[in-house]
């Protein structure tokens, strides 16, 4: 039981060493973090990352431990990246627990913004999350790979007659233990009550809370496909934590 117990301890410091990015993770951890946080390590950034800007403020609301946050990491059936993760922060970014983000994300956060990872929750491989005022994920919410929350329009729209501003950005708030498919697109005003899941190829874009809970969600735009549906959260707790957290060191 020793040797089977320092087998694996090696091979989780040799995939320590080789898959995390020390240059970028280091720089981060005490660039942006008081010196007692950052001395442990709480964020590891995996593969490469580039850095757009970080001049805005981040906060992790829970216990410290080393590598409890994941940027890149490799948890889905597909590992390979290409390369292109980027990390613009300007605005608030607050963590209140354990968080992981697949390869090749985009996280941008506009000046003023705030954006909020629950704890346990997941973005996957090629997901973009762009915030310009505010976009909160509830504990244990997963978005998967190759979706898209903005919770901006990007450009000024106006009404043709009255000239009138429509505004550009609405909150994006989505409740706890919520399971977004591959492929969702999750729109300003968007509203999930707790125990959601979204069909993949969706689109998100109005307050859905009064569906009320354990739902399943699905079209474009989604509406209710079935109620009294939900994920068995007692089995898959434990099928996450063991793949999204085997890099966590404490």
């Amino acid at each position: 039981m020793g040797l089977r117990k320092a087998y694996h301890n090696l091979r989780k410091l040799y995939k320590l060493l080789i898959e995390v990015n020390w240059t970028k993770t280091i720089y981060f951890n005490f660039k942006k973090l008081p010196y007692s946080v950052a001395k442990k390590l709480p964020v590891f950034f995996y593969g490469k990352v580039k850095f757009s800007d970080l001049t805005g403020r981040i906060e992790i609301k829970s216990t410290i431990r080393t590598g409890m946050i994941g940027f890149g990491q490799k948890f889905e059936i597909t590992t390979l990246s290409k390369g292109t993760a980027n990390f613009f922060l300007k605005g608030h970014l607050v963590f209140k627990g354990d968080c992981h983000i697949g390869n090749d994300f985009l996280i941008y956060i506009e000046k003023d913004a705030y954006c909020e990872f629950g704890n346990m929750s997941l973005l996957g491989s090629d997901v973009k999350l762009v915030c310009k005022e505010k976009i909160v994920l509830g504990a244990w919410t997963a978005v998967a790979y190759e979706s898209q929350i903005i919770d901006t329009n990007s450009h000024r729209s106006m009404h043709s007659e009255t000239r009138k501003l429509y505004k550009m950005t609405r909150p994006i708030l989505l409740g706890s233990h919520n399971s977004i498919s591959t492929r969702v697109t999750v729109l300003p005003g968007t509203i999930t009550p707790n125990y959601v899941i979204t069909a993949s190829n969706s689109l998100l874009n109005k307050d859905y809370t009064s569906l009320g809970e354990q739902i399943l969600i699905g079209g474009l735009p989604a509406k209710l496909l079935k109620t009294h549906y939900v994920r068995e959260w007692g089995v898959e707790k434990d099928k996450a934590i063991k793949h999204r957290v085997k890099y966590n060191y404490k």
